[in-house]
């Protein structure tokens, strides 16, 4: 058999690949990489193997360079199986996964691996099973809440933060979508004719016409693109040039359709980073929603209005995660290699959204399982749970009064690194939902020094010993952290609980623009 050809055992594919790049390859590294298909899996006699060629392709990929680097960065009891690289961004924002933006959600899959009925090499038991009730004490935007119904497994939630909640128990509801489409079209139509009395569709036409001609002449893709790759043009200097020369343009149009442009106070979110027209189309469309009838479909309406504004701050598009200063005219968008305009009307924002929404949802209906989910709103370290169900949800009231909750899976806020009620400000305002920003555990406020962190082991441990009254004796919990600060030990022993095993997944798929190495740890926690 020829040398490319050559078959070898996972035990001797882990040897040749330990010594072929000088770093530890394990079994377990091997068997991902066959129950993934990144290599071709052969029988030989009843035994499995694969062929050393497609091995060492494997190893010159981006992928598998990319694997073998993070490992000497994070360490090679890394689980590469939880790297989920062979999905697709289709696959990890399906259905109502994608409803709603929202920061430090993990993707779905890692909630499925955990709570349904298969075992592999790394996981050697099932967890929950059908009919089992799960907890998740910080809900976020619910995705434990949406992966427990396809499991078919009850699910209950909690969260601080009251938008938090709506995202959440949107996602799960059963709507009626007939309903939804027809306030939808009522209020597009109402919309389009707002937006012609400010002049809207006219100016930004002549606007885009302007922009095509000038981007085109200055900023001819390919060649441009190569000039500033070969460093033959200066992209800082030469935007800032050509943004200069197209003011004027820019400038004249707006003379000409009498467009306002920002607005005459900045004291609050809505008023500093909307353009005016934008702004007065959000409280026209916002009016119109407050006279729906049927408060389940005001909530999803609400969701899309949300989602559609936070697309339409008046920002570049390389700003968008970050807000730096809010902008009213056209710029050099180093995203795009162009001149760039800021956004004048929600109109296209809106009916995309509505779209992809009623889609969506659509979606989840044809999947869902008739289990029940649930969250609520509030402080997850004192919250009687069954108090607020008796009240909210009679049903998971009823299953958990007789059977208790069979365990958690979620990921609690990481120290000092978002502020969960800001990043929906425009939300709070716009729909006048009282923020509790005060209680949030492991603010980015607070930072990340010696009493921020004590603060944070202290609340962990409160929820964890809270959420401990409604949980079965042998309860199973997972926890997802990146600790940075060594902090998990401590917070287990405060909650009178011990860390029975960690899993450590690399985190590929990140939208920051920092793509270093970085992990994630799962506690899995059972009582001592």
């Amino acid at each position: 058999m020829s040398m490319n050809l050559e078959l070898v055992t996972v035990s001797e594919a882990s040897q040749w690949a330990t010594e072929h790049l000088g770093k530890k390859v394990t079994l377990s590294n091997i068997s991902y990489l066959i129950q993934y298909g990144k290599v071709k899996k052969y029988f030989a006699n009843g035994v499995t193997k694969i062929s050393k060629k497609d091995l060492g392709d494997y190893y010159q990929s981006f992928l598998g360079k990319r694997e073998i680097t993070w490992k000497a960065e994070l360490g090679n009891d890394v689980n590469w199986a939880l790297s989920f690289d062979y999905l697709k961004e289709a696959d990890t924002t399906k259905h109502v996964h994608r409803l709603h933006p929202y920061k430090g959600k993990f993707i779905p899959q890692l909630v499925q691996y955990f709570i349904d009925d298969h075992i592999d090499e790394f996981k050697k038991e099932i967890y929950f099973k059908r009919g089992d009730v799960l907890l998740d004490p910080f809900c976020g935007s619910g995705t434990t809440l949406v992966q427990a119904n396809e499991q078919g497994i009850n699910a209950v939630g909690i969260d601080l933060s009251v938008f938090n909640s709506l995202i959440s128990n949107i996602k799960i509801e059963k709507h009626n979508l007939l309903e939804i489409q027809s306030e939808v079209n009522k209020i597009s139509k109402a919309l389009k004719t707002f937006g012609n009395s400010l002049n809207i569709p006219e100016f930004e036409r002549e606007l885009i016409d302007a922009l095509n001609e000038f981007n085109n002449t200055n900023f001819p893709s390919h060649e441009y693109k190569y000039k500033v790759n070969q460093g033959l043009i200066n992209q800082d200097l030469y935007g800032i040039e050509k943004s200069k020369e197209f003011l004027p343009i820019y400038n004249q149009l707006v003379k000409k359709y009498k467009i306002e442009l920002l607005q005459q106070k900045d004291e609050s979110f809505l008023d500093k980073w909307y353009l005016q027209s934008v702004r007065r189309e959000i409280n026209f469309t916002n009016e119109l929603i407050d006279k729906i009838v049927n408060p389940a479909t005001k909530r999803v309406i609400q969701i899309i209005l949300s989602r559609t504004i936070r697309s339409c701050r008046a920002t570049t598009h390389s700003d968008l995660g970050t807000l730096i200063e809010p902008i009213s005219s056209t710029y050099y968008c180093t995203k795009h290699g162009k001149i760039c305009k800021p956004i004048f009307s929600i109109q296209g924002w809106w009916e995309r959204y509505s779209k992809d929404t009623i889609v969506r949802l659509a979606q989840f209906d044809k999947i869902r399982t008739s289990t029940y989910q649930y969250c609520l709103t509030g402080d997850s370290t004192k919250v009687n749970i069954l108090e607020k169900l008796l009240s909210e949800n009679q049903e998971l009231y009823t299953i958990i009064k007789k059977n208790k909750i069979n365990g958690i899976f979620s990921s609690p806020p990481y120290v000092g690194l978002i502020d969960y009620h800001e990043q929906h400000a425009y939300a709070y305002e716009l729909f006048g939902f009282t923020r509790q920003d005060e209680f949030e555990i492991g603010a980015m406020s607070k930072g990340q020094g010696k009493e921020s962190r004590e603060s944070y082991i202290k609340d962990i441990a409160s929820v964890l010993n809270n959420c401990k009254e409604y949980l079965v004796n042998d309860y199973n919990i997972f926890l997802v952290a990146n600790d940075k600060f060594n902090i998990y030990p401590e917070i287990a022993q405060r909650s009178g609980m011990q860390i029975v095993n960690k899993f450590i997944r690399p985190v590929l798929n990140r939208t920051e623009r920092d793509k270093a190495a970085y992990s994630e740890t799962i506690f899995h926690m059972k009582s001592e």
